[in-house]
């Protein structure tokens, strides 16, 4: 990530919390004093966004010191001390909360991706994110997927071709839309085609379709479906997959299980700054 597009995300941050400035810690705190606070588990969680919860404190005062035991990817039992913030109270207290949104956030991304990825095999399928992102942090939050264990699909509408329903209903049909796309895109991107049923995957194998996005299909009808695909095209299951449903899927022969859930419905984990 760079550190000129992340640091833009987390002044947007500063500035929507501090504004032209923090009243409270202001009057309280003495702009000499300086202090510690401790990083606290509070539930066990998949840490993620420790890169960012640090660079937050260097916005506001770059002698501000975070120190920490535990790196992303790392799994942190509930009630660790994950590491310690030093320096300047006012710009501690100031950041605090703002830090802690984004670490918060991030690691109940990256835990909740753990979680799915633990119900499938990795060396057979991955688990893939979606373009389900709050807008201004997907940089952020897919890279909390990826230290959950998932990958990623393609980061923007810029950067790889899928063709919806949507496109299909406008160009008339799968063998239409496939056509144009041809025609225009550049042959280093695979195109990959949104499909409801059976008929559909085999009008797009037909066309010469690379990936196959298979959408809301039943475990029956995907199983069908690598059958007929026999491993020509990747296969790509999406629509409502949950933690219930997800290892059955795997088991389908499925290359690729797309999940909205790991960045839209992902609930903050439960950390707290305690000054000491």
């Amino acid at each position: 990530m760079y550190y000129s597009h992340i640091d833009a995300i987390i002044d947007t941050a500063l500035n929507e919390d501090v504004g032209s400035g923090d009243i409270t810690t202001s009057a309280i705190v003495d702009p000499s004093l300086d202090g510690k606070a401790q990083l606290l588990a509070k539930e066990e969680m998949l840490l993620s966004g420790i890169g960012i919860f640090s660079r937050v404190f260097f916005r506001l005062n770059p002698e501000i010191m975070v120190e920490c035991t535990y790196h992303d990817g790392d799994i942190i039992p509930k009630g660790t001390t994950i590491g310690t913030v030093t320096g300047s109270m006012r710009e501690i207290l100031s950041g605090e909360r703002t830090a802690l949104n984004f670490l918060q956030h991030l690691s109940g991304i990256a835990t909740l991706t753990r979680q799915y990825v633990e119900k499938t095999d990795p060396s057979t399928v991955r688990v893939i994110d979606t373009r389900k992102t709050t807008p201004g942090l997907r940089v952020l939050e897919k890279y909390a997927v990826r230290m959950g264990g998932g990958f990623n699909h393609r980061f923007g509408l810029f950067d790889g071709i899928l063709i919806k329903d949507n496109h299909i209903a406008a160009a008339g049909s799968i063998s239409e839309a496939v056509k144009k796309i041809k025609a225009t895109a550049p042959h280093t991107l695979k195109i990959e085609v949104e499909v409801e049923d059976i008929t559909g995957l085999k009008e797009a194998i037909g066309v010469g379709a690379d990936a196959i996005l298979l959408d809301n299909m039943s475990v029956k009808e995907m199983k069908e479906a690598v059958l007929i695909a026999g491993g020509k095209v990747l296969l790509e299951a999406s629509g409502g997959i949950t933690l219930e449903t997800i290892e059955a899927i795997s088991k389908t022969g499925i290359n690729l299980i797309s999940v909205g859930a790991i960045t839209h419905s992902a609930r903050s984990v439960d950390i707290s700054l305690e000054v000491v």
